[in-house]
């Protein structure tokens, strides 16, 4: 078994008393593993917990065998991630903003850039400046800048966020295809049931800050018709009553 993540109860409590408690699970290679909970749930805590941008209160994090919190560069190596909203300067294009993100990686060329491009389907975008971007356009440039380097692992937040539905139905094949052909690990953050069934192998389920189940897909849809179903009765058997 190769683990790429592993979380041992690792809690990131704000002073608001949100944020995320006791959550372990761990990630294997190639797996595309799906954070599913509603907003608020505790799912960019985690991600920002696990790319070092904040430190967790409890716990430890540790990405490729190494710790994040103790060794950062090296665990961060390999790993490309996408969180909330992609950082991007209005007045420079999609070819302007990969070129100054390759000088960060030895080895990214020009073709990398194109492939990347070409990947996230801006290719004809690619000498338009980001602020003329949708919702949507965005989203595939902040998913190219975390592909640029062919990491390992990739952590995404909502990466279909803004989406049309042929764009999403493509982002979602690409997710699936670079697990299977190329071994990428990935951790995909959702409120939406759906998406998480339809890319995911296995789903952990959020709510309010906690970590409710961790189970294969098969497991989840076993008794139960889909995962929306999966996730109500996990809410339901945590509250004690229908969730309506």
């Amino acid at each position: 078994m190769d683990i790429v993540l592993n979380l041992d109860h690792v809690s990131k409590v704000y002073g608001n008393g949100r944020g995320a408690r006791n959550i372990t699970f761990s990630v294997e290679r190639g797996e595309v593993v799906g954070l599913l909970g509603p907003n608020g749930s505790g799912k960019t805590t985690i991600m920002k917990s696990i790319t070092g941008l904040c430190q967790p209160t409890e716990g430890t994090i540790t990405v490729f065998g190494a710790s994040v919190v103790d060794h950062r560069e090296a665990a961060l190596a390999k790993v490309g991630a996408l969180i909330e909203q992609p950082a991007l300067y209005e007045n420079l294009t999609a070819l302007d903003h990969l070129r100054m993100a390759a000088r960060y990686y030895p080895g990214v060329d020009q073709a990398r850039i194109d492939k990347v491009l070409e990947i996230v389907g801006l290719s004809q975008y690619k000498k338009e400046r980001c602020g003329k971007f949708s919702l949507g356009m965005k989203q595939r440039m902040g998913l190219a800048l975390a592909l640029l380097s062919e990491p390992e692992l990739m952590i995404l937040d909502e990466p279909t966020n803004g989406l049309d539905i042929e764009a999403t139905v493509e982002i979602r094949e690409i997710i699936i295809r670079l697990a299977k052909e190329k071994g990428v690990t990935f951790l995909v953050a959702s409120h939406l049931a759906s998406e998480i069934e339809k890319m995911c192998s296995k789903v952990l389920v959020l709510h309010e800050g906690e970590m409710l189940s961790f189970d294969t897909k098969e497991e989840a849809l076993r008794l139960n018709p889909s995962l929306e179903d999966y996730f109500l009765a996990k809410v339901r058997d945590k509250k004690g009553s229908v969730v309506l």
